[in-house]
């Protein structure tokens, strides 16, 4: 098993001139280790990968590793629709220093299941370092089969998948096609508890941005076992899985981690800041999270 546990999936702080802001970005990876959060993800969705520059990209892998420092593991958003590009991503982030890459199903261009094959498996052999994969229909337009999924795992250094199609029989499906060394993790907040007691392996979360402890101690208890637990852990921050995703991610956790005063709320066209209509929602969520005071 490669790790296992909340994965936090880290929003990237910006400047107001659009800019990586280095210091809150640090003080976030501070934040999070001080909280419990068992791995970052560095430049996934979340970190607004879609539109950063490539040398941005792997810059932020890098300032990332070198702040963690070992104590947890990094794992690097690389992936893209063009396999050149992400081989380019991936060689970029083995070479800093990452743990592990996380490698989305290419968007919009739709390969089938074999052109997924063969694109996953073209990184595994250019890139020596444990790859993750990661399965987000309702961003890619297109859904990796757990039969796609199950061939992929007999490929050496890919070691697990992210699976975030929301559902938790998908996870069951693929937990009885793959081996229990190869990692199933939920990209899913909203299902993840129950995920968990169903065997998955851990969540790598939008709503471990701004409620780590919970989030950690919650898929501590939920690996474990512990039901009731897991449950009274969730309850306060249950909210936070639906209203983070009122607007695309991570338009809302940005806006949430900005009302925090963790970062400012600088968002990259064609995300724009977060809707007036729903700063209440967002905020009630965060005081009820204990995020904010009341």
């Amino acid at each position: 098993m490669f790790h296992q546990g909340s994965m936090v999936a880290l929003a990237t702080p910006l400047n107001t001139d659009g800019l990586v802001d280095k210091p809150a970005l640090a003080d976030l990876v501070e934040w999070h280790i001080e909280q419990g959060t068992d791995a970052i993800v560095a430049v996934g969705t979340t970190g607004e990968s879609a539109t950063l520059a490539v040398p941005e990209h792997t810059a932020v892998i890098e300032q990332v590793v070198q702040l963690v420092n070992k104590r947890i593991p990094v794992i690097a958003g690389t992936g893209a629709n063009s396999t050149a590009e992400a081989i380019e991503l991936t060689t970029h982030a083995a070479d800093a220093g990452a743990d592990a890459c996380l490698l989305v199903t290419p968007y919009y261009n739709k390969p089938t299941q074999e052109g997924l094959f063969q694109h996953f498996s073209a990184l595994a052999k250019a890139v020596s370092i444990p790859q993750i994969l990661y399965n987000v229909p309702g961003r890619t337009a297109l859904d990796m089969t757990p039969a796609t999924t199950a061939r992929l795992s007999k490929v050496g250094n890919i070691v697990g998948i992210k699976e975030a199609y929301g559902s938790v029989d998908r996870i069951k499906e693929l937990l009885d096609v793959v081996d229990s060394d190869f990692m199933i993790v939920t990209g899913d907040d909203a299902t993840a508890l129950e995920s968990m007691l169903a065997g998955c392996h851990g969540d790598i979360s939008v709503t471990a941005n701004v409620a780590p402890k919970a989030m950690s101690d919650m898929c501590r208890a939920a690996i474990a076992g512990d039901r009731a637990a897991a449950t009274e852990i969730n309850a306060p921050i249950e909210d936070l899985h639906s209203v983070l995703f009122l607007e695309s991610n991570p338009i809302p956790v940005k806006w949430a981690l900005h009302t925090m005063g963790r970062c400012g709320p600088t968002l990259r066209l064609p995300l724009t800041s977060l809707s007036s209509d729903y700063h209440q929602q967002v905020k009630s969520a965060l005081i009820k999270a204990g995020a904010l005071p009341a």
